[in-house]
Formats: structure tokens, C-alpha cells, sequence
């Protein structure tokens, strides 16, 4: 019986009982065998070690008893242990494993917990619990108790999705990963739309942001937030990581899936930075994987990546060639031809797409130098009939009459441009072509619409355009002349020797060598080091003539018959009250322009800082005509100035960089106007910057126009150091012109005021008013003659319900506009006027809806227009070019889109009526021709005024609204006058309107 008895059945019992009893601590320190097992020790709170078996057995991918699991494929398993690891484990042995990650090294716990992360199923699990702890943290203002652990969970999370995140290879990663196991398509397809829709859609950014704003709320700690809830970070991960996957040789079989993830993230917001850096790691090396992407894509993506290739191309490459088409600007050119020709490849639809860039009404480049047309139409020459294709639509374009009256002058020439390359082209290629054209009734009709076009920019250019291409054909007397001395200047012989220009395909990696030279200077020679004399053992004696220095103690000093002095003040250098504080080092004023780009740039430093700012205006004025510093350093400059942030609250911090970039602006007028037009629209800047950059093109453009405005210099004087005194000065540099102002301009230190431009178009608008005020004072009673109801009150009373009748009043004389030299009035024309309605016009018909945003911005929008109505003013009613100025700031006007941002918003309402008076004011002497050359745009412009009229209150109370109906009624008054003088020249022009 005792046999029976023994105490190993009892054992055996036992065992088997604990067996099938799930003991977590027994569990726990047992070593896992299967996934199952991983699991069950991840739920039940593991100890340290356990975790780290579990980790490393699920990192492996291997167990004893499923032949093999892969954490990284998607599964209902694989999803089980994701969660736990997710909510439970990494907020408790986060900091754990980041200190025992073993210097990162790939068998680490911390890189087996982001291994087993690393998947579709990881990076989803992820997200959603952001979102739940996301939305805890936002009820707390519901009623709802908020747990003290949100933030420190968020944070880890933040952390833990940034390092599982990390790597350029990460998305490549994943998707082989998850699709390692998977052969069929019916089960490839629903898993791509799930990972182009995890990472392309913009969940990351947006959850990983609203988490780190939770986070870095003032109730908490301070946290700089990590990398994935930057958008523009975000975005150059993903385009590093689509470079690798096409790199791989699995790229071709997964085409689908990396083709829908590109395009998804042209949506993120930074299309052109994508397809940067996209462009700039495939095109020099694998050109061919780059046309492997674009033949993935739909026609409109191919159409909107290839044209931004094309502004990449011509920003970081050719814009820096200018206009010239000497033989120094081929070989870049030739290489951006090379790259363009290595995307299209045999693509006829690529192709098609660089035709219609050429002669499309908005393409062509806008705004762009003329060396990306160069390079595209030596792309398109390369096929006759694409050639001669671009070639009849610019002859059919040019000379349509819409198209010569609404358009941009600035696009005109662009357009014009790119008819006499391709002319030159088509003519080497196929001559009998070329003369069949030009004998055609369209070619004829295109001259004889140009030689009658209202506009004098219009007429030169067709000038231009019908002596270069008679050149090409036509040989003796038979070519056609127009004897004006327009066409046999500079500019006119400029234009006519592009049909001479012939440019090659050359290679691609001359290209990029070139900007490498350019980024990467190598020394112009070895510098000289002064040789220094050796230190001798011993001093040696000095001589015993001259002077000597002796050091007197103080017993011997009390004995001499020296003057004793009182101690001196303390100087603001020594009243902090800590020693350690005080700067005894301060910098030195700047007295190169590369001096004061490098203070710029230092941005910690706060005496460099102020330093710079305050010099800078008068620095840049001294060298603007003394060598080529400014000229050369000009854009970094103006780019750093703009970029500048307020990091130490200077005084009068935005006034001093305004002063600055005005300086610029009245030193490089040619060269700054385009390039702050261009950086307005195209910029990466805030709406303050952006509104910085139209405020001082127009003050900028007033000080070059002669306008008393206020100085902008800081101190210091002209560049010369010896000066006269003040009085007698005066008498020789009285500013009595432009450039006697310039030369004087440092002399009276004045502030500019934060709110120049509305100040400026303030004054403005009084003048305006004032004859009109007092004309209709004139029969009222009452001592306050300038209220608005005895401005309006006959206006009102002559209108009445029907509006027949007109009013007119008798103006009273006022100054007349300066006259400004024609120089000075087309250079405000063609450097600031145009390149801003040209964009303007582009960014109307942008399908960006960013683009957009940012243009109509009822601030921004406002003071756009009003500074286009200061250019007008400041050019002057002598201009030359005061017929286009006229008709395209009316019909930006007149837009439909300007007026509809118009409705309920006053400042808007207010700068278009200021626009339209400054334009009434500007071409008082030339209404007839205003009414007759643009008779339908005054009628629009009249009936719209009075609807303004009508809809606003204001009486005789003051305010915003009270000014505006005053501004309204000015403007109907001049129109109405206008009307009413030269109606009958409107007739022909206003038959069917309305």
C-alpha cells in the first residue's frame, strides 16, 4: 500500500494541475516557444527579462512550434500582439529600453520592440491610440476627469513613432514586409490602398501634430515636438524613401503601389519640394527611373510633375544665366536639355505636354529667365513637327486681339520669346515651311493686329517680331523695316538675335558639377601666411634712443607734479549688475556687404543682430555705386532680410529690416523689383513677410519716382569721408532731382513709421478727395464743410431711383503729378508693375489651391492692390507705358475674383475704389482716350461703384464705412464726368453691352 502511496503520483498531479492553471508568474520567467506564448507573456505584465526573450523571439520571425511568424505580416495574431505592445509595454519600459539600446545596436530590445513595429498593422496601432489619448485629453473641459499620464503617454508615443519611422529605406521596409507572403493580386490590391492611404493621406502629420500641441500645452512640460508633425519634414522623408524603392530592384513589380504614394503626397502641401528631391537623386545617376515614375502616373499628374521639373530646372539652374545668349550660357543650358530629354525618353505624351507649356496662354515659364525655354525648345527641335506645331500656335496666338488686350505685357514677351527661338529652329529645319507661314493670312493678320494695338509694349514687340522673322525669309529690299529706333536699340537687337540662337543637347552631368562648383567654391590660390619671427631665450635690449616706457610705483608717483582726475562715470557697458554679462568684445559695424551678411546670419547674437540692422541701410546705399558688391550679393541679402525673425524683440525691428530692403530696392531697381515680385507669390514666407515685401516695392518705387518720403538710412553719410559742413552742403546738393535726392538722402534721419504704405495711400486719397470736397461745399451751409453729406448729398439727389442723370462738378484746382523722367517711369513699369500683375494673373488661373489662399488673404489682397495703385502713381501720367499700366491694373479690378473677395470686406472695397481713383487722377489728361480704348471696362467699373455706393451706409457719421462711401462717391463722380464728356467715342465699343 505504501507503494501505492508515494509521493510521486501526488507530484505528478500537481504538475499537471499547474499546468493548465495560467500562473503569470510562472509564465513569465518560462521562455516563450511560440508567438502564443509572446503574447500571454506580454499581457500579463512581464518583468524585464521575460520581455526581452518575448521581444527577441518575435524579432526573429522563428518559433519551435508554428514554423515560423512574422510579426510585420498583416494577420489577426501579429494585430493581437501589436496592440498590447502598443498600449501596454511601451509606456512602461519606454525609457528602459532607450537606456539598454546598447549604442543602437541591431540586437538590442529597443531595436527588436521598433522591429516588431515596423509594419502596416505597427504604424496603424500607433495612430489610433494617438487618437485616443487625444481625444481624453480634449474632454477634460467636458467634465470629464482627465488622467495626470496623458501627456507622458503622448510624448512616448510621439518618440516611439519617430524612431520607428526612422530611415530612408523605412517605407520600402513595410511594404515588402507585408507583402512578403502574399502572391495574389486580389490580396496585393486592397493592402496598397491601405498603406498609400496610412502614409500618403496625411493621418501621420496631422495626428502626430494635434498630439505634440496636447503636449506642449503651458500646463505641461515643454517639448520641441518630433519630426513627422512637420509637413515639410514629413514630406522630405517620404521622398527620400521613394527614391530608395525605385533605386531597389523590386521597383518594377510594385509599380502600383510606390506610383499612388507619390501622387498621394503631391496633396501634402510641398508638391514642388517632393518632386525636388525626387528629380535631384534619380536624374544624375538613373535618369531612367525618373521616366519609369512619370510613365506610372495619370496624364494630369504627369503634366503637373513634369512642369515642375521645369520650374526646378529653371530656379536653380539657368535663372542665374539672365538674358543672355552668349556662348558662356550653353552649356548649362545644353545639360538642362540633356535632363529633360532623359525624362521624356520616346514619350510621345510627354512630349505633347512641353508643347502645350510652350504656347499654353499661362506657360512658357512667366516670370522665369529665357534659359528654360532655350532648353525646352532645344528638347522639342529635336522633331520637326512638334517645332513647327509650337511655331503656328505662336504665330496664331500672338496675333489674336484678346489676347494682345488682356494680356500681360510680361507674358506677351515671354510669348514672344518663344516664337522667335522656335521661328529660328523651324527655319534651319524646314525653310519652305517658314516662308509658307509668312505668307499666309495669318501672319499678316498678326502684324497688322500688333501694329494697331492701343499699347505701345505691344506694338514694339510685334515690330520686333515682324523684322526677325523677315530676316530669316525675305533677302535685300524685300525685308521688312520699320525704321524705328526702338528695334535698332539694345533691347530690339536682343530680340531679333534669338532666332539666331541653336542650342544642343549636351550631358546632364555637366549640369549638376557646375552647382556643385557653385555651392562648393575651391580657393582662388593659397594664401599668403605671414612668417612669424622666432621667440628668442632672451629679451632683447632695447635701444637706448627714442622713447621708453617705464613703470613708476606708486611711492614715486606721489612725489611727481601730476594733475590727479576724478574717477569717470560708469558707461552702459558696466551697469549690469552682474560682471560675468558684461561684453567688453562688441562687434564692429560692418563695413562690406559680406560683412553684414555674415552678422545677419548669426542669429544668437544679439549685438550682430542689432548691429547689422541698424547698418545696413546706409551700408547698402554707400556701395551701391561703387563696384559690384551689392549687385552681387543682392539676393542672399534681400533673402536673409526677409527671412529675419524678431528672436531678441529689437526695437523698431520690422522698420529697420523695411529700411533695409528699401535700400536694396533703390540700389538694384532692375534686378530687386522682379525678384521681391517673384518671391511674393512663390516665397515659403508668412502673410506678414509677404505684406513686408509689398511694402517696400511701394515705398521703393515712390523714392525712385522723387516722392518726399521718409529717409532710410540710420546714420553715417554719403561713401566719401570727407565732407563739407552742413550749411555750406546745402548749398551745392539741393535736391532738386532724383538723383540729387539719392545723394542727399542720408543727411535727414528720419523713422519710417510701421504703417508707411497706409499712410502714403491715406494722403493720397485726401488729395484726391479734397477739389471734390470743396466743389461740393460750395452750396453748403454749416461750418463742417467736409462731411460726407455735403460731398454725396447732390450725388444721391441727381441719381435717384432710375439713375439717368450724371453729376458733374466743378473741380477746383489742385498740384498737378510730378512728372517723372520716362527712364525712371518704364523702369517701374517693367521691374515692379508687370512681374506683379503677370503673377498675379498666373496665380488666378493656379489650380494650387495654396496659391490661392495665400493671394487672397483679405490683408494681403488689399494691400496688393493698393501698391499696384502706387506704382501707377509713382510712374506718373508721362509715362510711356501709362495705357497698359491703365488697362491691366482695371481689369484686375474688374476681375471677377478680386470682386467677389470685395463683398463684406471694406478694406478690400476700399483698395479697389483707391485703384480706380488713382487711376482717374493719373489719366485726367488722356480720359478720352480712356474712354474710347477701354469704354466697356468704364461702364463695368461705373455700374459697380454705384451698387458699392448704394450698399454702404455711413451718412454723415465717421468711421470705416463712412469712408469708404466718401471714396465710392469720388470715384462715381469722375466716372460720371468722364461718361458724360466722351460718350459719343463709346459708342461703338459699348454696342450689345449688358
Amino acid at each position: 500500500m505504501d507503494g501505492l502511496l508515494t509521493p510521486v503520483s501526488t507530484y505528478r498531479a500537481s504538475e499537471k494541475r499547474e499546468e493548465t492553471k495560467p500562473a503569470r508568474k510562472q509564465t513569465s520567467h518560462s521562455a516563450p516557444k511560440s508567438a502564443e506564448d509572446a503574447l500571454e507573456i506580454l499581457r500579463h505584465e512581464p518583468d524585464y527579462d521575460s520581455l526581452v526573450t518575448a521581444l527577441r523571439l518575435l524579432a526573429a520571425g522563428k518559433s519551435a512550434q508554428d514554423g515560423g511568424f512574422n510579426i510585420t505580416s498583416p494577420g489577426p495574431l501579429s494585430a493581437q500582439i501589436v496592440q498590447v505592445l502598443v498600449s501596454e509595454i511601451a509606456p512602461n519600459y519606454w525609457t528602459l529600453l532607450k537606456e539598454d539600446s546598447d549604442g543602437g545596436k541591431a540586437s538590442s530590445p529597443f531595436k527588436h520592440l521598433l522591429g516588431c513595429l515596423g509594419s502596416i498593422t505597427g504604424v496603424n496601432s500607433i495612430l489610433v491610440r494617438l487618437r485616443a489619448l487625444i481625444q481624453e485629453a480634449r474632454s477634460e473641459g467636458k467634465g470629464v476627469s482627465k488622467r495626470p499620464d496623458i501627456s507622458m503617454n503622448l510624448r512616448i508615443l510621439l518618440d516611439l513613432l519617430c524612431h520607428v519611422l526612422e530611415g530612408d529605406d523605412c517605407v520600402w521596409r513595410i511594404w515588402n514586409s507585408a507583402t512578403a507572403s502574399l502572391t495574389s493580386e486580389a490580396k496585393i490590391r486592397p493592402l496598397t490602398h491601405e498603406f498609400v492611404s496610412l502614409f500618403g493621406s496625411g493621418r501621420v502629420v496631422s495626428l502626430s501634430a494635434e498630439a505634440a500641441e496636447v503636449v506642449t500645452q503651458p500646463s505641461n512640460t515643454n517639448n520641441d515636438g518630433t519630426w513627422p508633425a512637420d509637413a515639410l519634414k514629413y514630406t522630405q522623408w517620404l521622398g527620400r524613401n521613394i527614391v530608395r524603392w525605385l533605386e531597389s530592384r523590386s521597383a518594377e513589380t510594385q509599380v502600383k503601389a510606390w506610383s499612388e504614394l507619390f501622387v498621394k503626397t503631391l496633396q501634402l502641401g510641398h508638391s514642388e519640394l517632393l518632386v525636388k528631391n525626387v528629380f535631384l537623386a534619380l536624374v544624375p545617376a538613373i535618369d531612367a527611373q525618373f521616366r519609369v515614375l512619370l510613365e506610372a502616373l495619370r496624364p494630369t499628374e504627369q503634366r503637373k510633375v513634369l512642369f515642375t521639373v521645369l520650374r526646378i530646372l529653371s530656379q536653380d539652374y539657368l535663372n542665374r544665366l539672365g538674358d543672355s545668349h552668349k556662348d558662356t550660357s550653353k552649356p548649362i543650358i545644353s545639360s538642362a536639355a540633356s535632363a529633360i530629354s532623359n525624362i521624356l525618353g520616346s514619350d510621345e505624351s510627354l512630349r505633347s505636354h512641353l508643347v502645350e507649356w510652350l504656347t499654353s496662354s499661362s506657360g512658357a515659364g512667366l516670370g522665369e529667365g529665357i534659359g528654360i525655354r532655350r532648353a525646352v525648345l532645344a528638347v522639342v527641335a529635336q522633331d520637326k513637327d512638334s517645332i513647327v506645331t509650337v511655331l503656328e500656335k505662336s504665330i496664331s496666338q500672338f496675333g489674336d486681339q484678346l489676347y494682345i488686350k488682356h494680356s500681360p505685357i510680361l507674358q506677351q514677351e515671354v510669348h514672344a520669346q518663344v516664337l522667335l527661338l522656335s521661328a529660328g529652329y523651324a527655319f534651319r529645319k524646314s525653310p519652305i515651311k517658314l516662308t509658307m507661314l509668312m505668307r499666309s493670312s495669318v501672319w499678316l493678320n498678326t502684324i497688322s493686329n500688333r501694329l494697331s494695338a492701343p499699347h505701345q509694349r505691344a506694338r514694339f514687340l510685334g515690330m520686333v517680331v515682324g523684322e526677325a522673322l523677315s530676316g530669316l525669309v525675305d533677302k535685300g529690299e524685300k525685308r521688312l523695316d520699320f525704321h524705328m529706333e526702338e528695334t535698332n536699340e539694345e533691347e530690339g537687337k536682343w530680340y531679333k538675335g534669338l532666332t539666331q540662337v541653336a542650342d544642343e543637347i549636351g550631358t546632364i552631368g555637366d549640369l549638376f558639377t557646375k552647382q556643385a562648383d557653385k555651392e562648393n567654391p575651391k580657393p582662388a590660390g593659397k594664401p599668403s601666411i605671414r612668417k612669424q619671427a622666432p621667440v628668442s631665450k632672451a629679451p632683447p635690449k632695447l635701444p637706448q634712443q627714442g622713447f621708453i616706457i617705464e613703470e613708476l610705483s606708486d611711492e614715486e608717483m606721489e612725489d611727481d607734479d601730476l594733475p590727479t582726475y576724478a574717477k569717470p562715470d560708469s558707461d552702459e557697458e558696466d551697469s549690469d549688475d552682474d560682471p560675468t554679462l558684461i561684453t567688453r568684445n562688441k562687434p564692429k559695424a560692418p563695413v562690406y556687404i559680406r560683412d553684414l551678411i555674415t552678422y545677419l546670419r548669426d542669429t544668437d547674437n544679439y549685438d550682430r543682430q542689432k548691429l547689422a540692422l541698424t547698418t545696413a541701410p546706409p551700408l547698402i546705399r554707400r556701395k551701391a555705386g561703387f563696384g559690384t558688391e551689392v549687385s552681387e550679393h543682392a539676393e542672399e541679402l534681400a533673402s536673409l532680410l526677409i527671412g529675419l525673425q524678431d528672436k531678441f524683440e529689437i526695437d523698431s525691428f520690422d522698420e529697420l529690416r523695411a529700411q533695409g530692403m528699401v535700400a536694396l530696392i533703390v540700389a538694384q531697381a532692375k534686378m530687386m523689383g522682379p525678384w521681391f515680385a517673384k518671391t511674393f507669390f512663390d516665397g515659403d514666407y508668412s502673410i506678414s513677410q509677404r505684406a513686408a515685401v509689398l511694402v517696400v516695392l511701394g515705398l521703393g518705387a515712390r523714392e525712385l519716382a522723387g516722392f518726399e518720403t521718409s529717409t532710410y538710412a540710420t546714420g553715417g553719410g554719403a561713401f566719401p569721408s570727407k565732407r563739407l559742413p552742413e550749411k555750406v552742403e546745402n548749398l551745392f546738393l539741393t535736391p532738386q532731382n532724383p538723383s540729387d535726392r539719392q545723394l542727399s538722402a542720408t543727411s535727414s534721419l528720419k523713422p519710417l513709421p510701421p504703417n508707411a504704405l497706409e499712410s502714403v495711400t491715406k494722403s493720397l486719397t485726401s488729395d484726391f478727395l479734397a477739389p471734390l470736397a470743396a466743389s461740393a461745399a460750395d452750396s453748403a451751409t454749416g461750418p463742417d464743410v467736409l462731411k460726407l453729406s455735403t460731398f454725396t448729398s447732390r450725388l444721391e439727389e441727381k441719381q435717384g431711383s432710375t439713375d439717368t442723370k450724371k453729376v458733374k462738378i466743378k473741380h477746383k484746382p489742385r498740384p498737378r503729378i510730378r512728372n517723372i523722367p520716362n527712364t525712371t517711369a518704364q523702369l517701374l513699369y517693367t521691374s515692379f508693375f508687370s512681374p506683379l500683375t503677370a503673377r498675379f494673373q498666373a496665380a488666378l488661373h493656379s489650380s494650387s489651391s495654396r496659391t490661392r489662399g495665400i493671394l487672397f488673404q483679405p490683408y494681403l489682397l488689399s494691400l496688393y492692390l493698393k501698391t499696384l495703385a502706387l506704382l501707377v502713381h509713382a510712374s506718373g501720367p508721362s509715362t510711356l507705358s501709362l495705357p497698359e499700366m491703365t488697362a491691366e491694373l482695371w481689369r484686375i479690378l474688374l476681375s471677377t475674383a478680386v470682386r467677389a473677395h470685395a463683398v463684406g470686406d471694406l478694406p478690400v472695397t476700399q483698395a479697389i475704389l483707391f485703384g480706380f481713383l488713382t487711376m482717374l487722377d493719373v489719366n485726367e489728361g488722356r480720359m478720352r482716350d480712356l474712354c474710347s480704348e477701354m469704354g466697356r471696362e468704364v461702364v463695368e467699373a461705373q455700374e459697380w461703384v454705384a451698387d458699392v455706393f448704394r450698399g454702404l451706409r455711413g451718412g454723415d457719421g465717421a468711421g470705416e464705412e463712412a469712408d469708404v462711401k466718401m471714396l465710392a462717391a469720388g470715384v462715381l463722380v469722375r466716372l460720371n464726368e468722364g461718361i458724360e464728356s466722351y460718350q459719343l467715342v463709346m459708342v461703338g465699343d459699348l454696342i450689345g453691352f449688358g
